[in-house]
């Protein structure tokens, strides 16, 4: 165990990176719970994923802005693709999500088929290399976060549903070249299922405090077992979500009693 290795100018970037991420999908991964589309993340996030693939097979550059246009288009045109499907076929929109998934992925394999270094591109896209994120990539990350959330908090109830695979195609996009797909969809997911029995108004920021606190066990951790960092904030993420669903379970039964 070394605790030289937590540096605050590796582990600071980081941790804004987590908390740009769960600024957007804690609100939204409450609403994907809701609406029963809980793989929709997944699906757009690989999506998005897809097409940095593609803009990196026609040897643009990793961090230029043609890349970044690619993600949001690909995220973009599966956004409509899956709000055209939930209003044509509703009662399957969750297959269709999952199909969307498997099909996206196996199409980023092909791509990336003939690539010498394929297998680590496609690892750092689904496990994030969250410890790698610059103060440089956090600035238009946060201009778009401000610009999700503003639109979503005052506009929650009028976006509809085009509107709201808009806003999450979005955040998807800019979420998951920050700390990859994995990531993306625990810290959308795992909060939200940790509050979901908890009162309407203590979830939003109760959703909050748990991703806030898993990340920064994550990333101390990680940091000081030499563990890679997306995989044990997963399991953190889960860990906490746990802790706080059975407490706020037992404090909601000792109101009871």
């Amino acid at each position: 165990m070394n605790l030289d290795v937590l540096n605050i100018s590796i582990l600071g970037p980081a941790f804004l990176a987590g908390l740009l991420v769960l600024a957007t999908h804690v609100p939204l991964g409450q609403q994907v719970l809701k609406r029963g589309i809980v793989f929709i993340d997944l699906a757009v996030a690989q999506i998005a994923a897809l097409g940095v693939i593609a803009a990196d097979a026609m040897g643009w550059e990793p961090q230029g802005l043609q890349v970044q246009v690619a993600a949001i288009l690909a995220a973009m045109l599966g956004a409509i693709l899956l709000t055209w499907t939930e209003k044509r076929w509703p009662e399957i929109q969750e297959a269709l999500i999952g199909a969307l998934f498997v099909l996206a992925a196996s199409a980023g394999i092909l791509l990336l088929a003939n690539n010498p270094h394929g297998g680590e591109h496609l690892k750092d896209l689904l496990a994030g290399q969250i410890l790698w994120v610059t103060m440089g990539q956090l600035i238009p990350s946060l201009l778009l976060t401000a610009l999700i959330l503003g639109l979503w908090f005052k506009f929650k109830e009028r976006v509809g549903r085009a509107g709201f695979y808009v806003l999450f195609a979005l955040a998807v996009t800019a979420s998951v070249q920050l700390v990859g797909v994995y990531l993306v969809f625990s810290s959308l997911i795992m909060p939200a299922i940790a509050v979901r029995n908890w009162p309407q108004s203590r979830k939003l920021i109760g959703g909050y405090v748990i991703g806030t606190v898993a990340y920064i066990l994550g990333l101390v951790l990680s940091a000081i077992f030499d563990l890679p960092s997306g995989a044990v904030i997963v399991w953190s993420l889960a860990a906490t979500g746990i802790f706080f669903n059975l407490f706020g379970s037992s404090h909601k039964a000792k109101n009871i009693d």
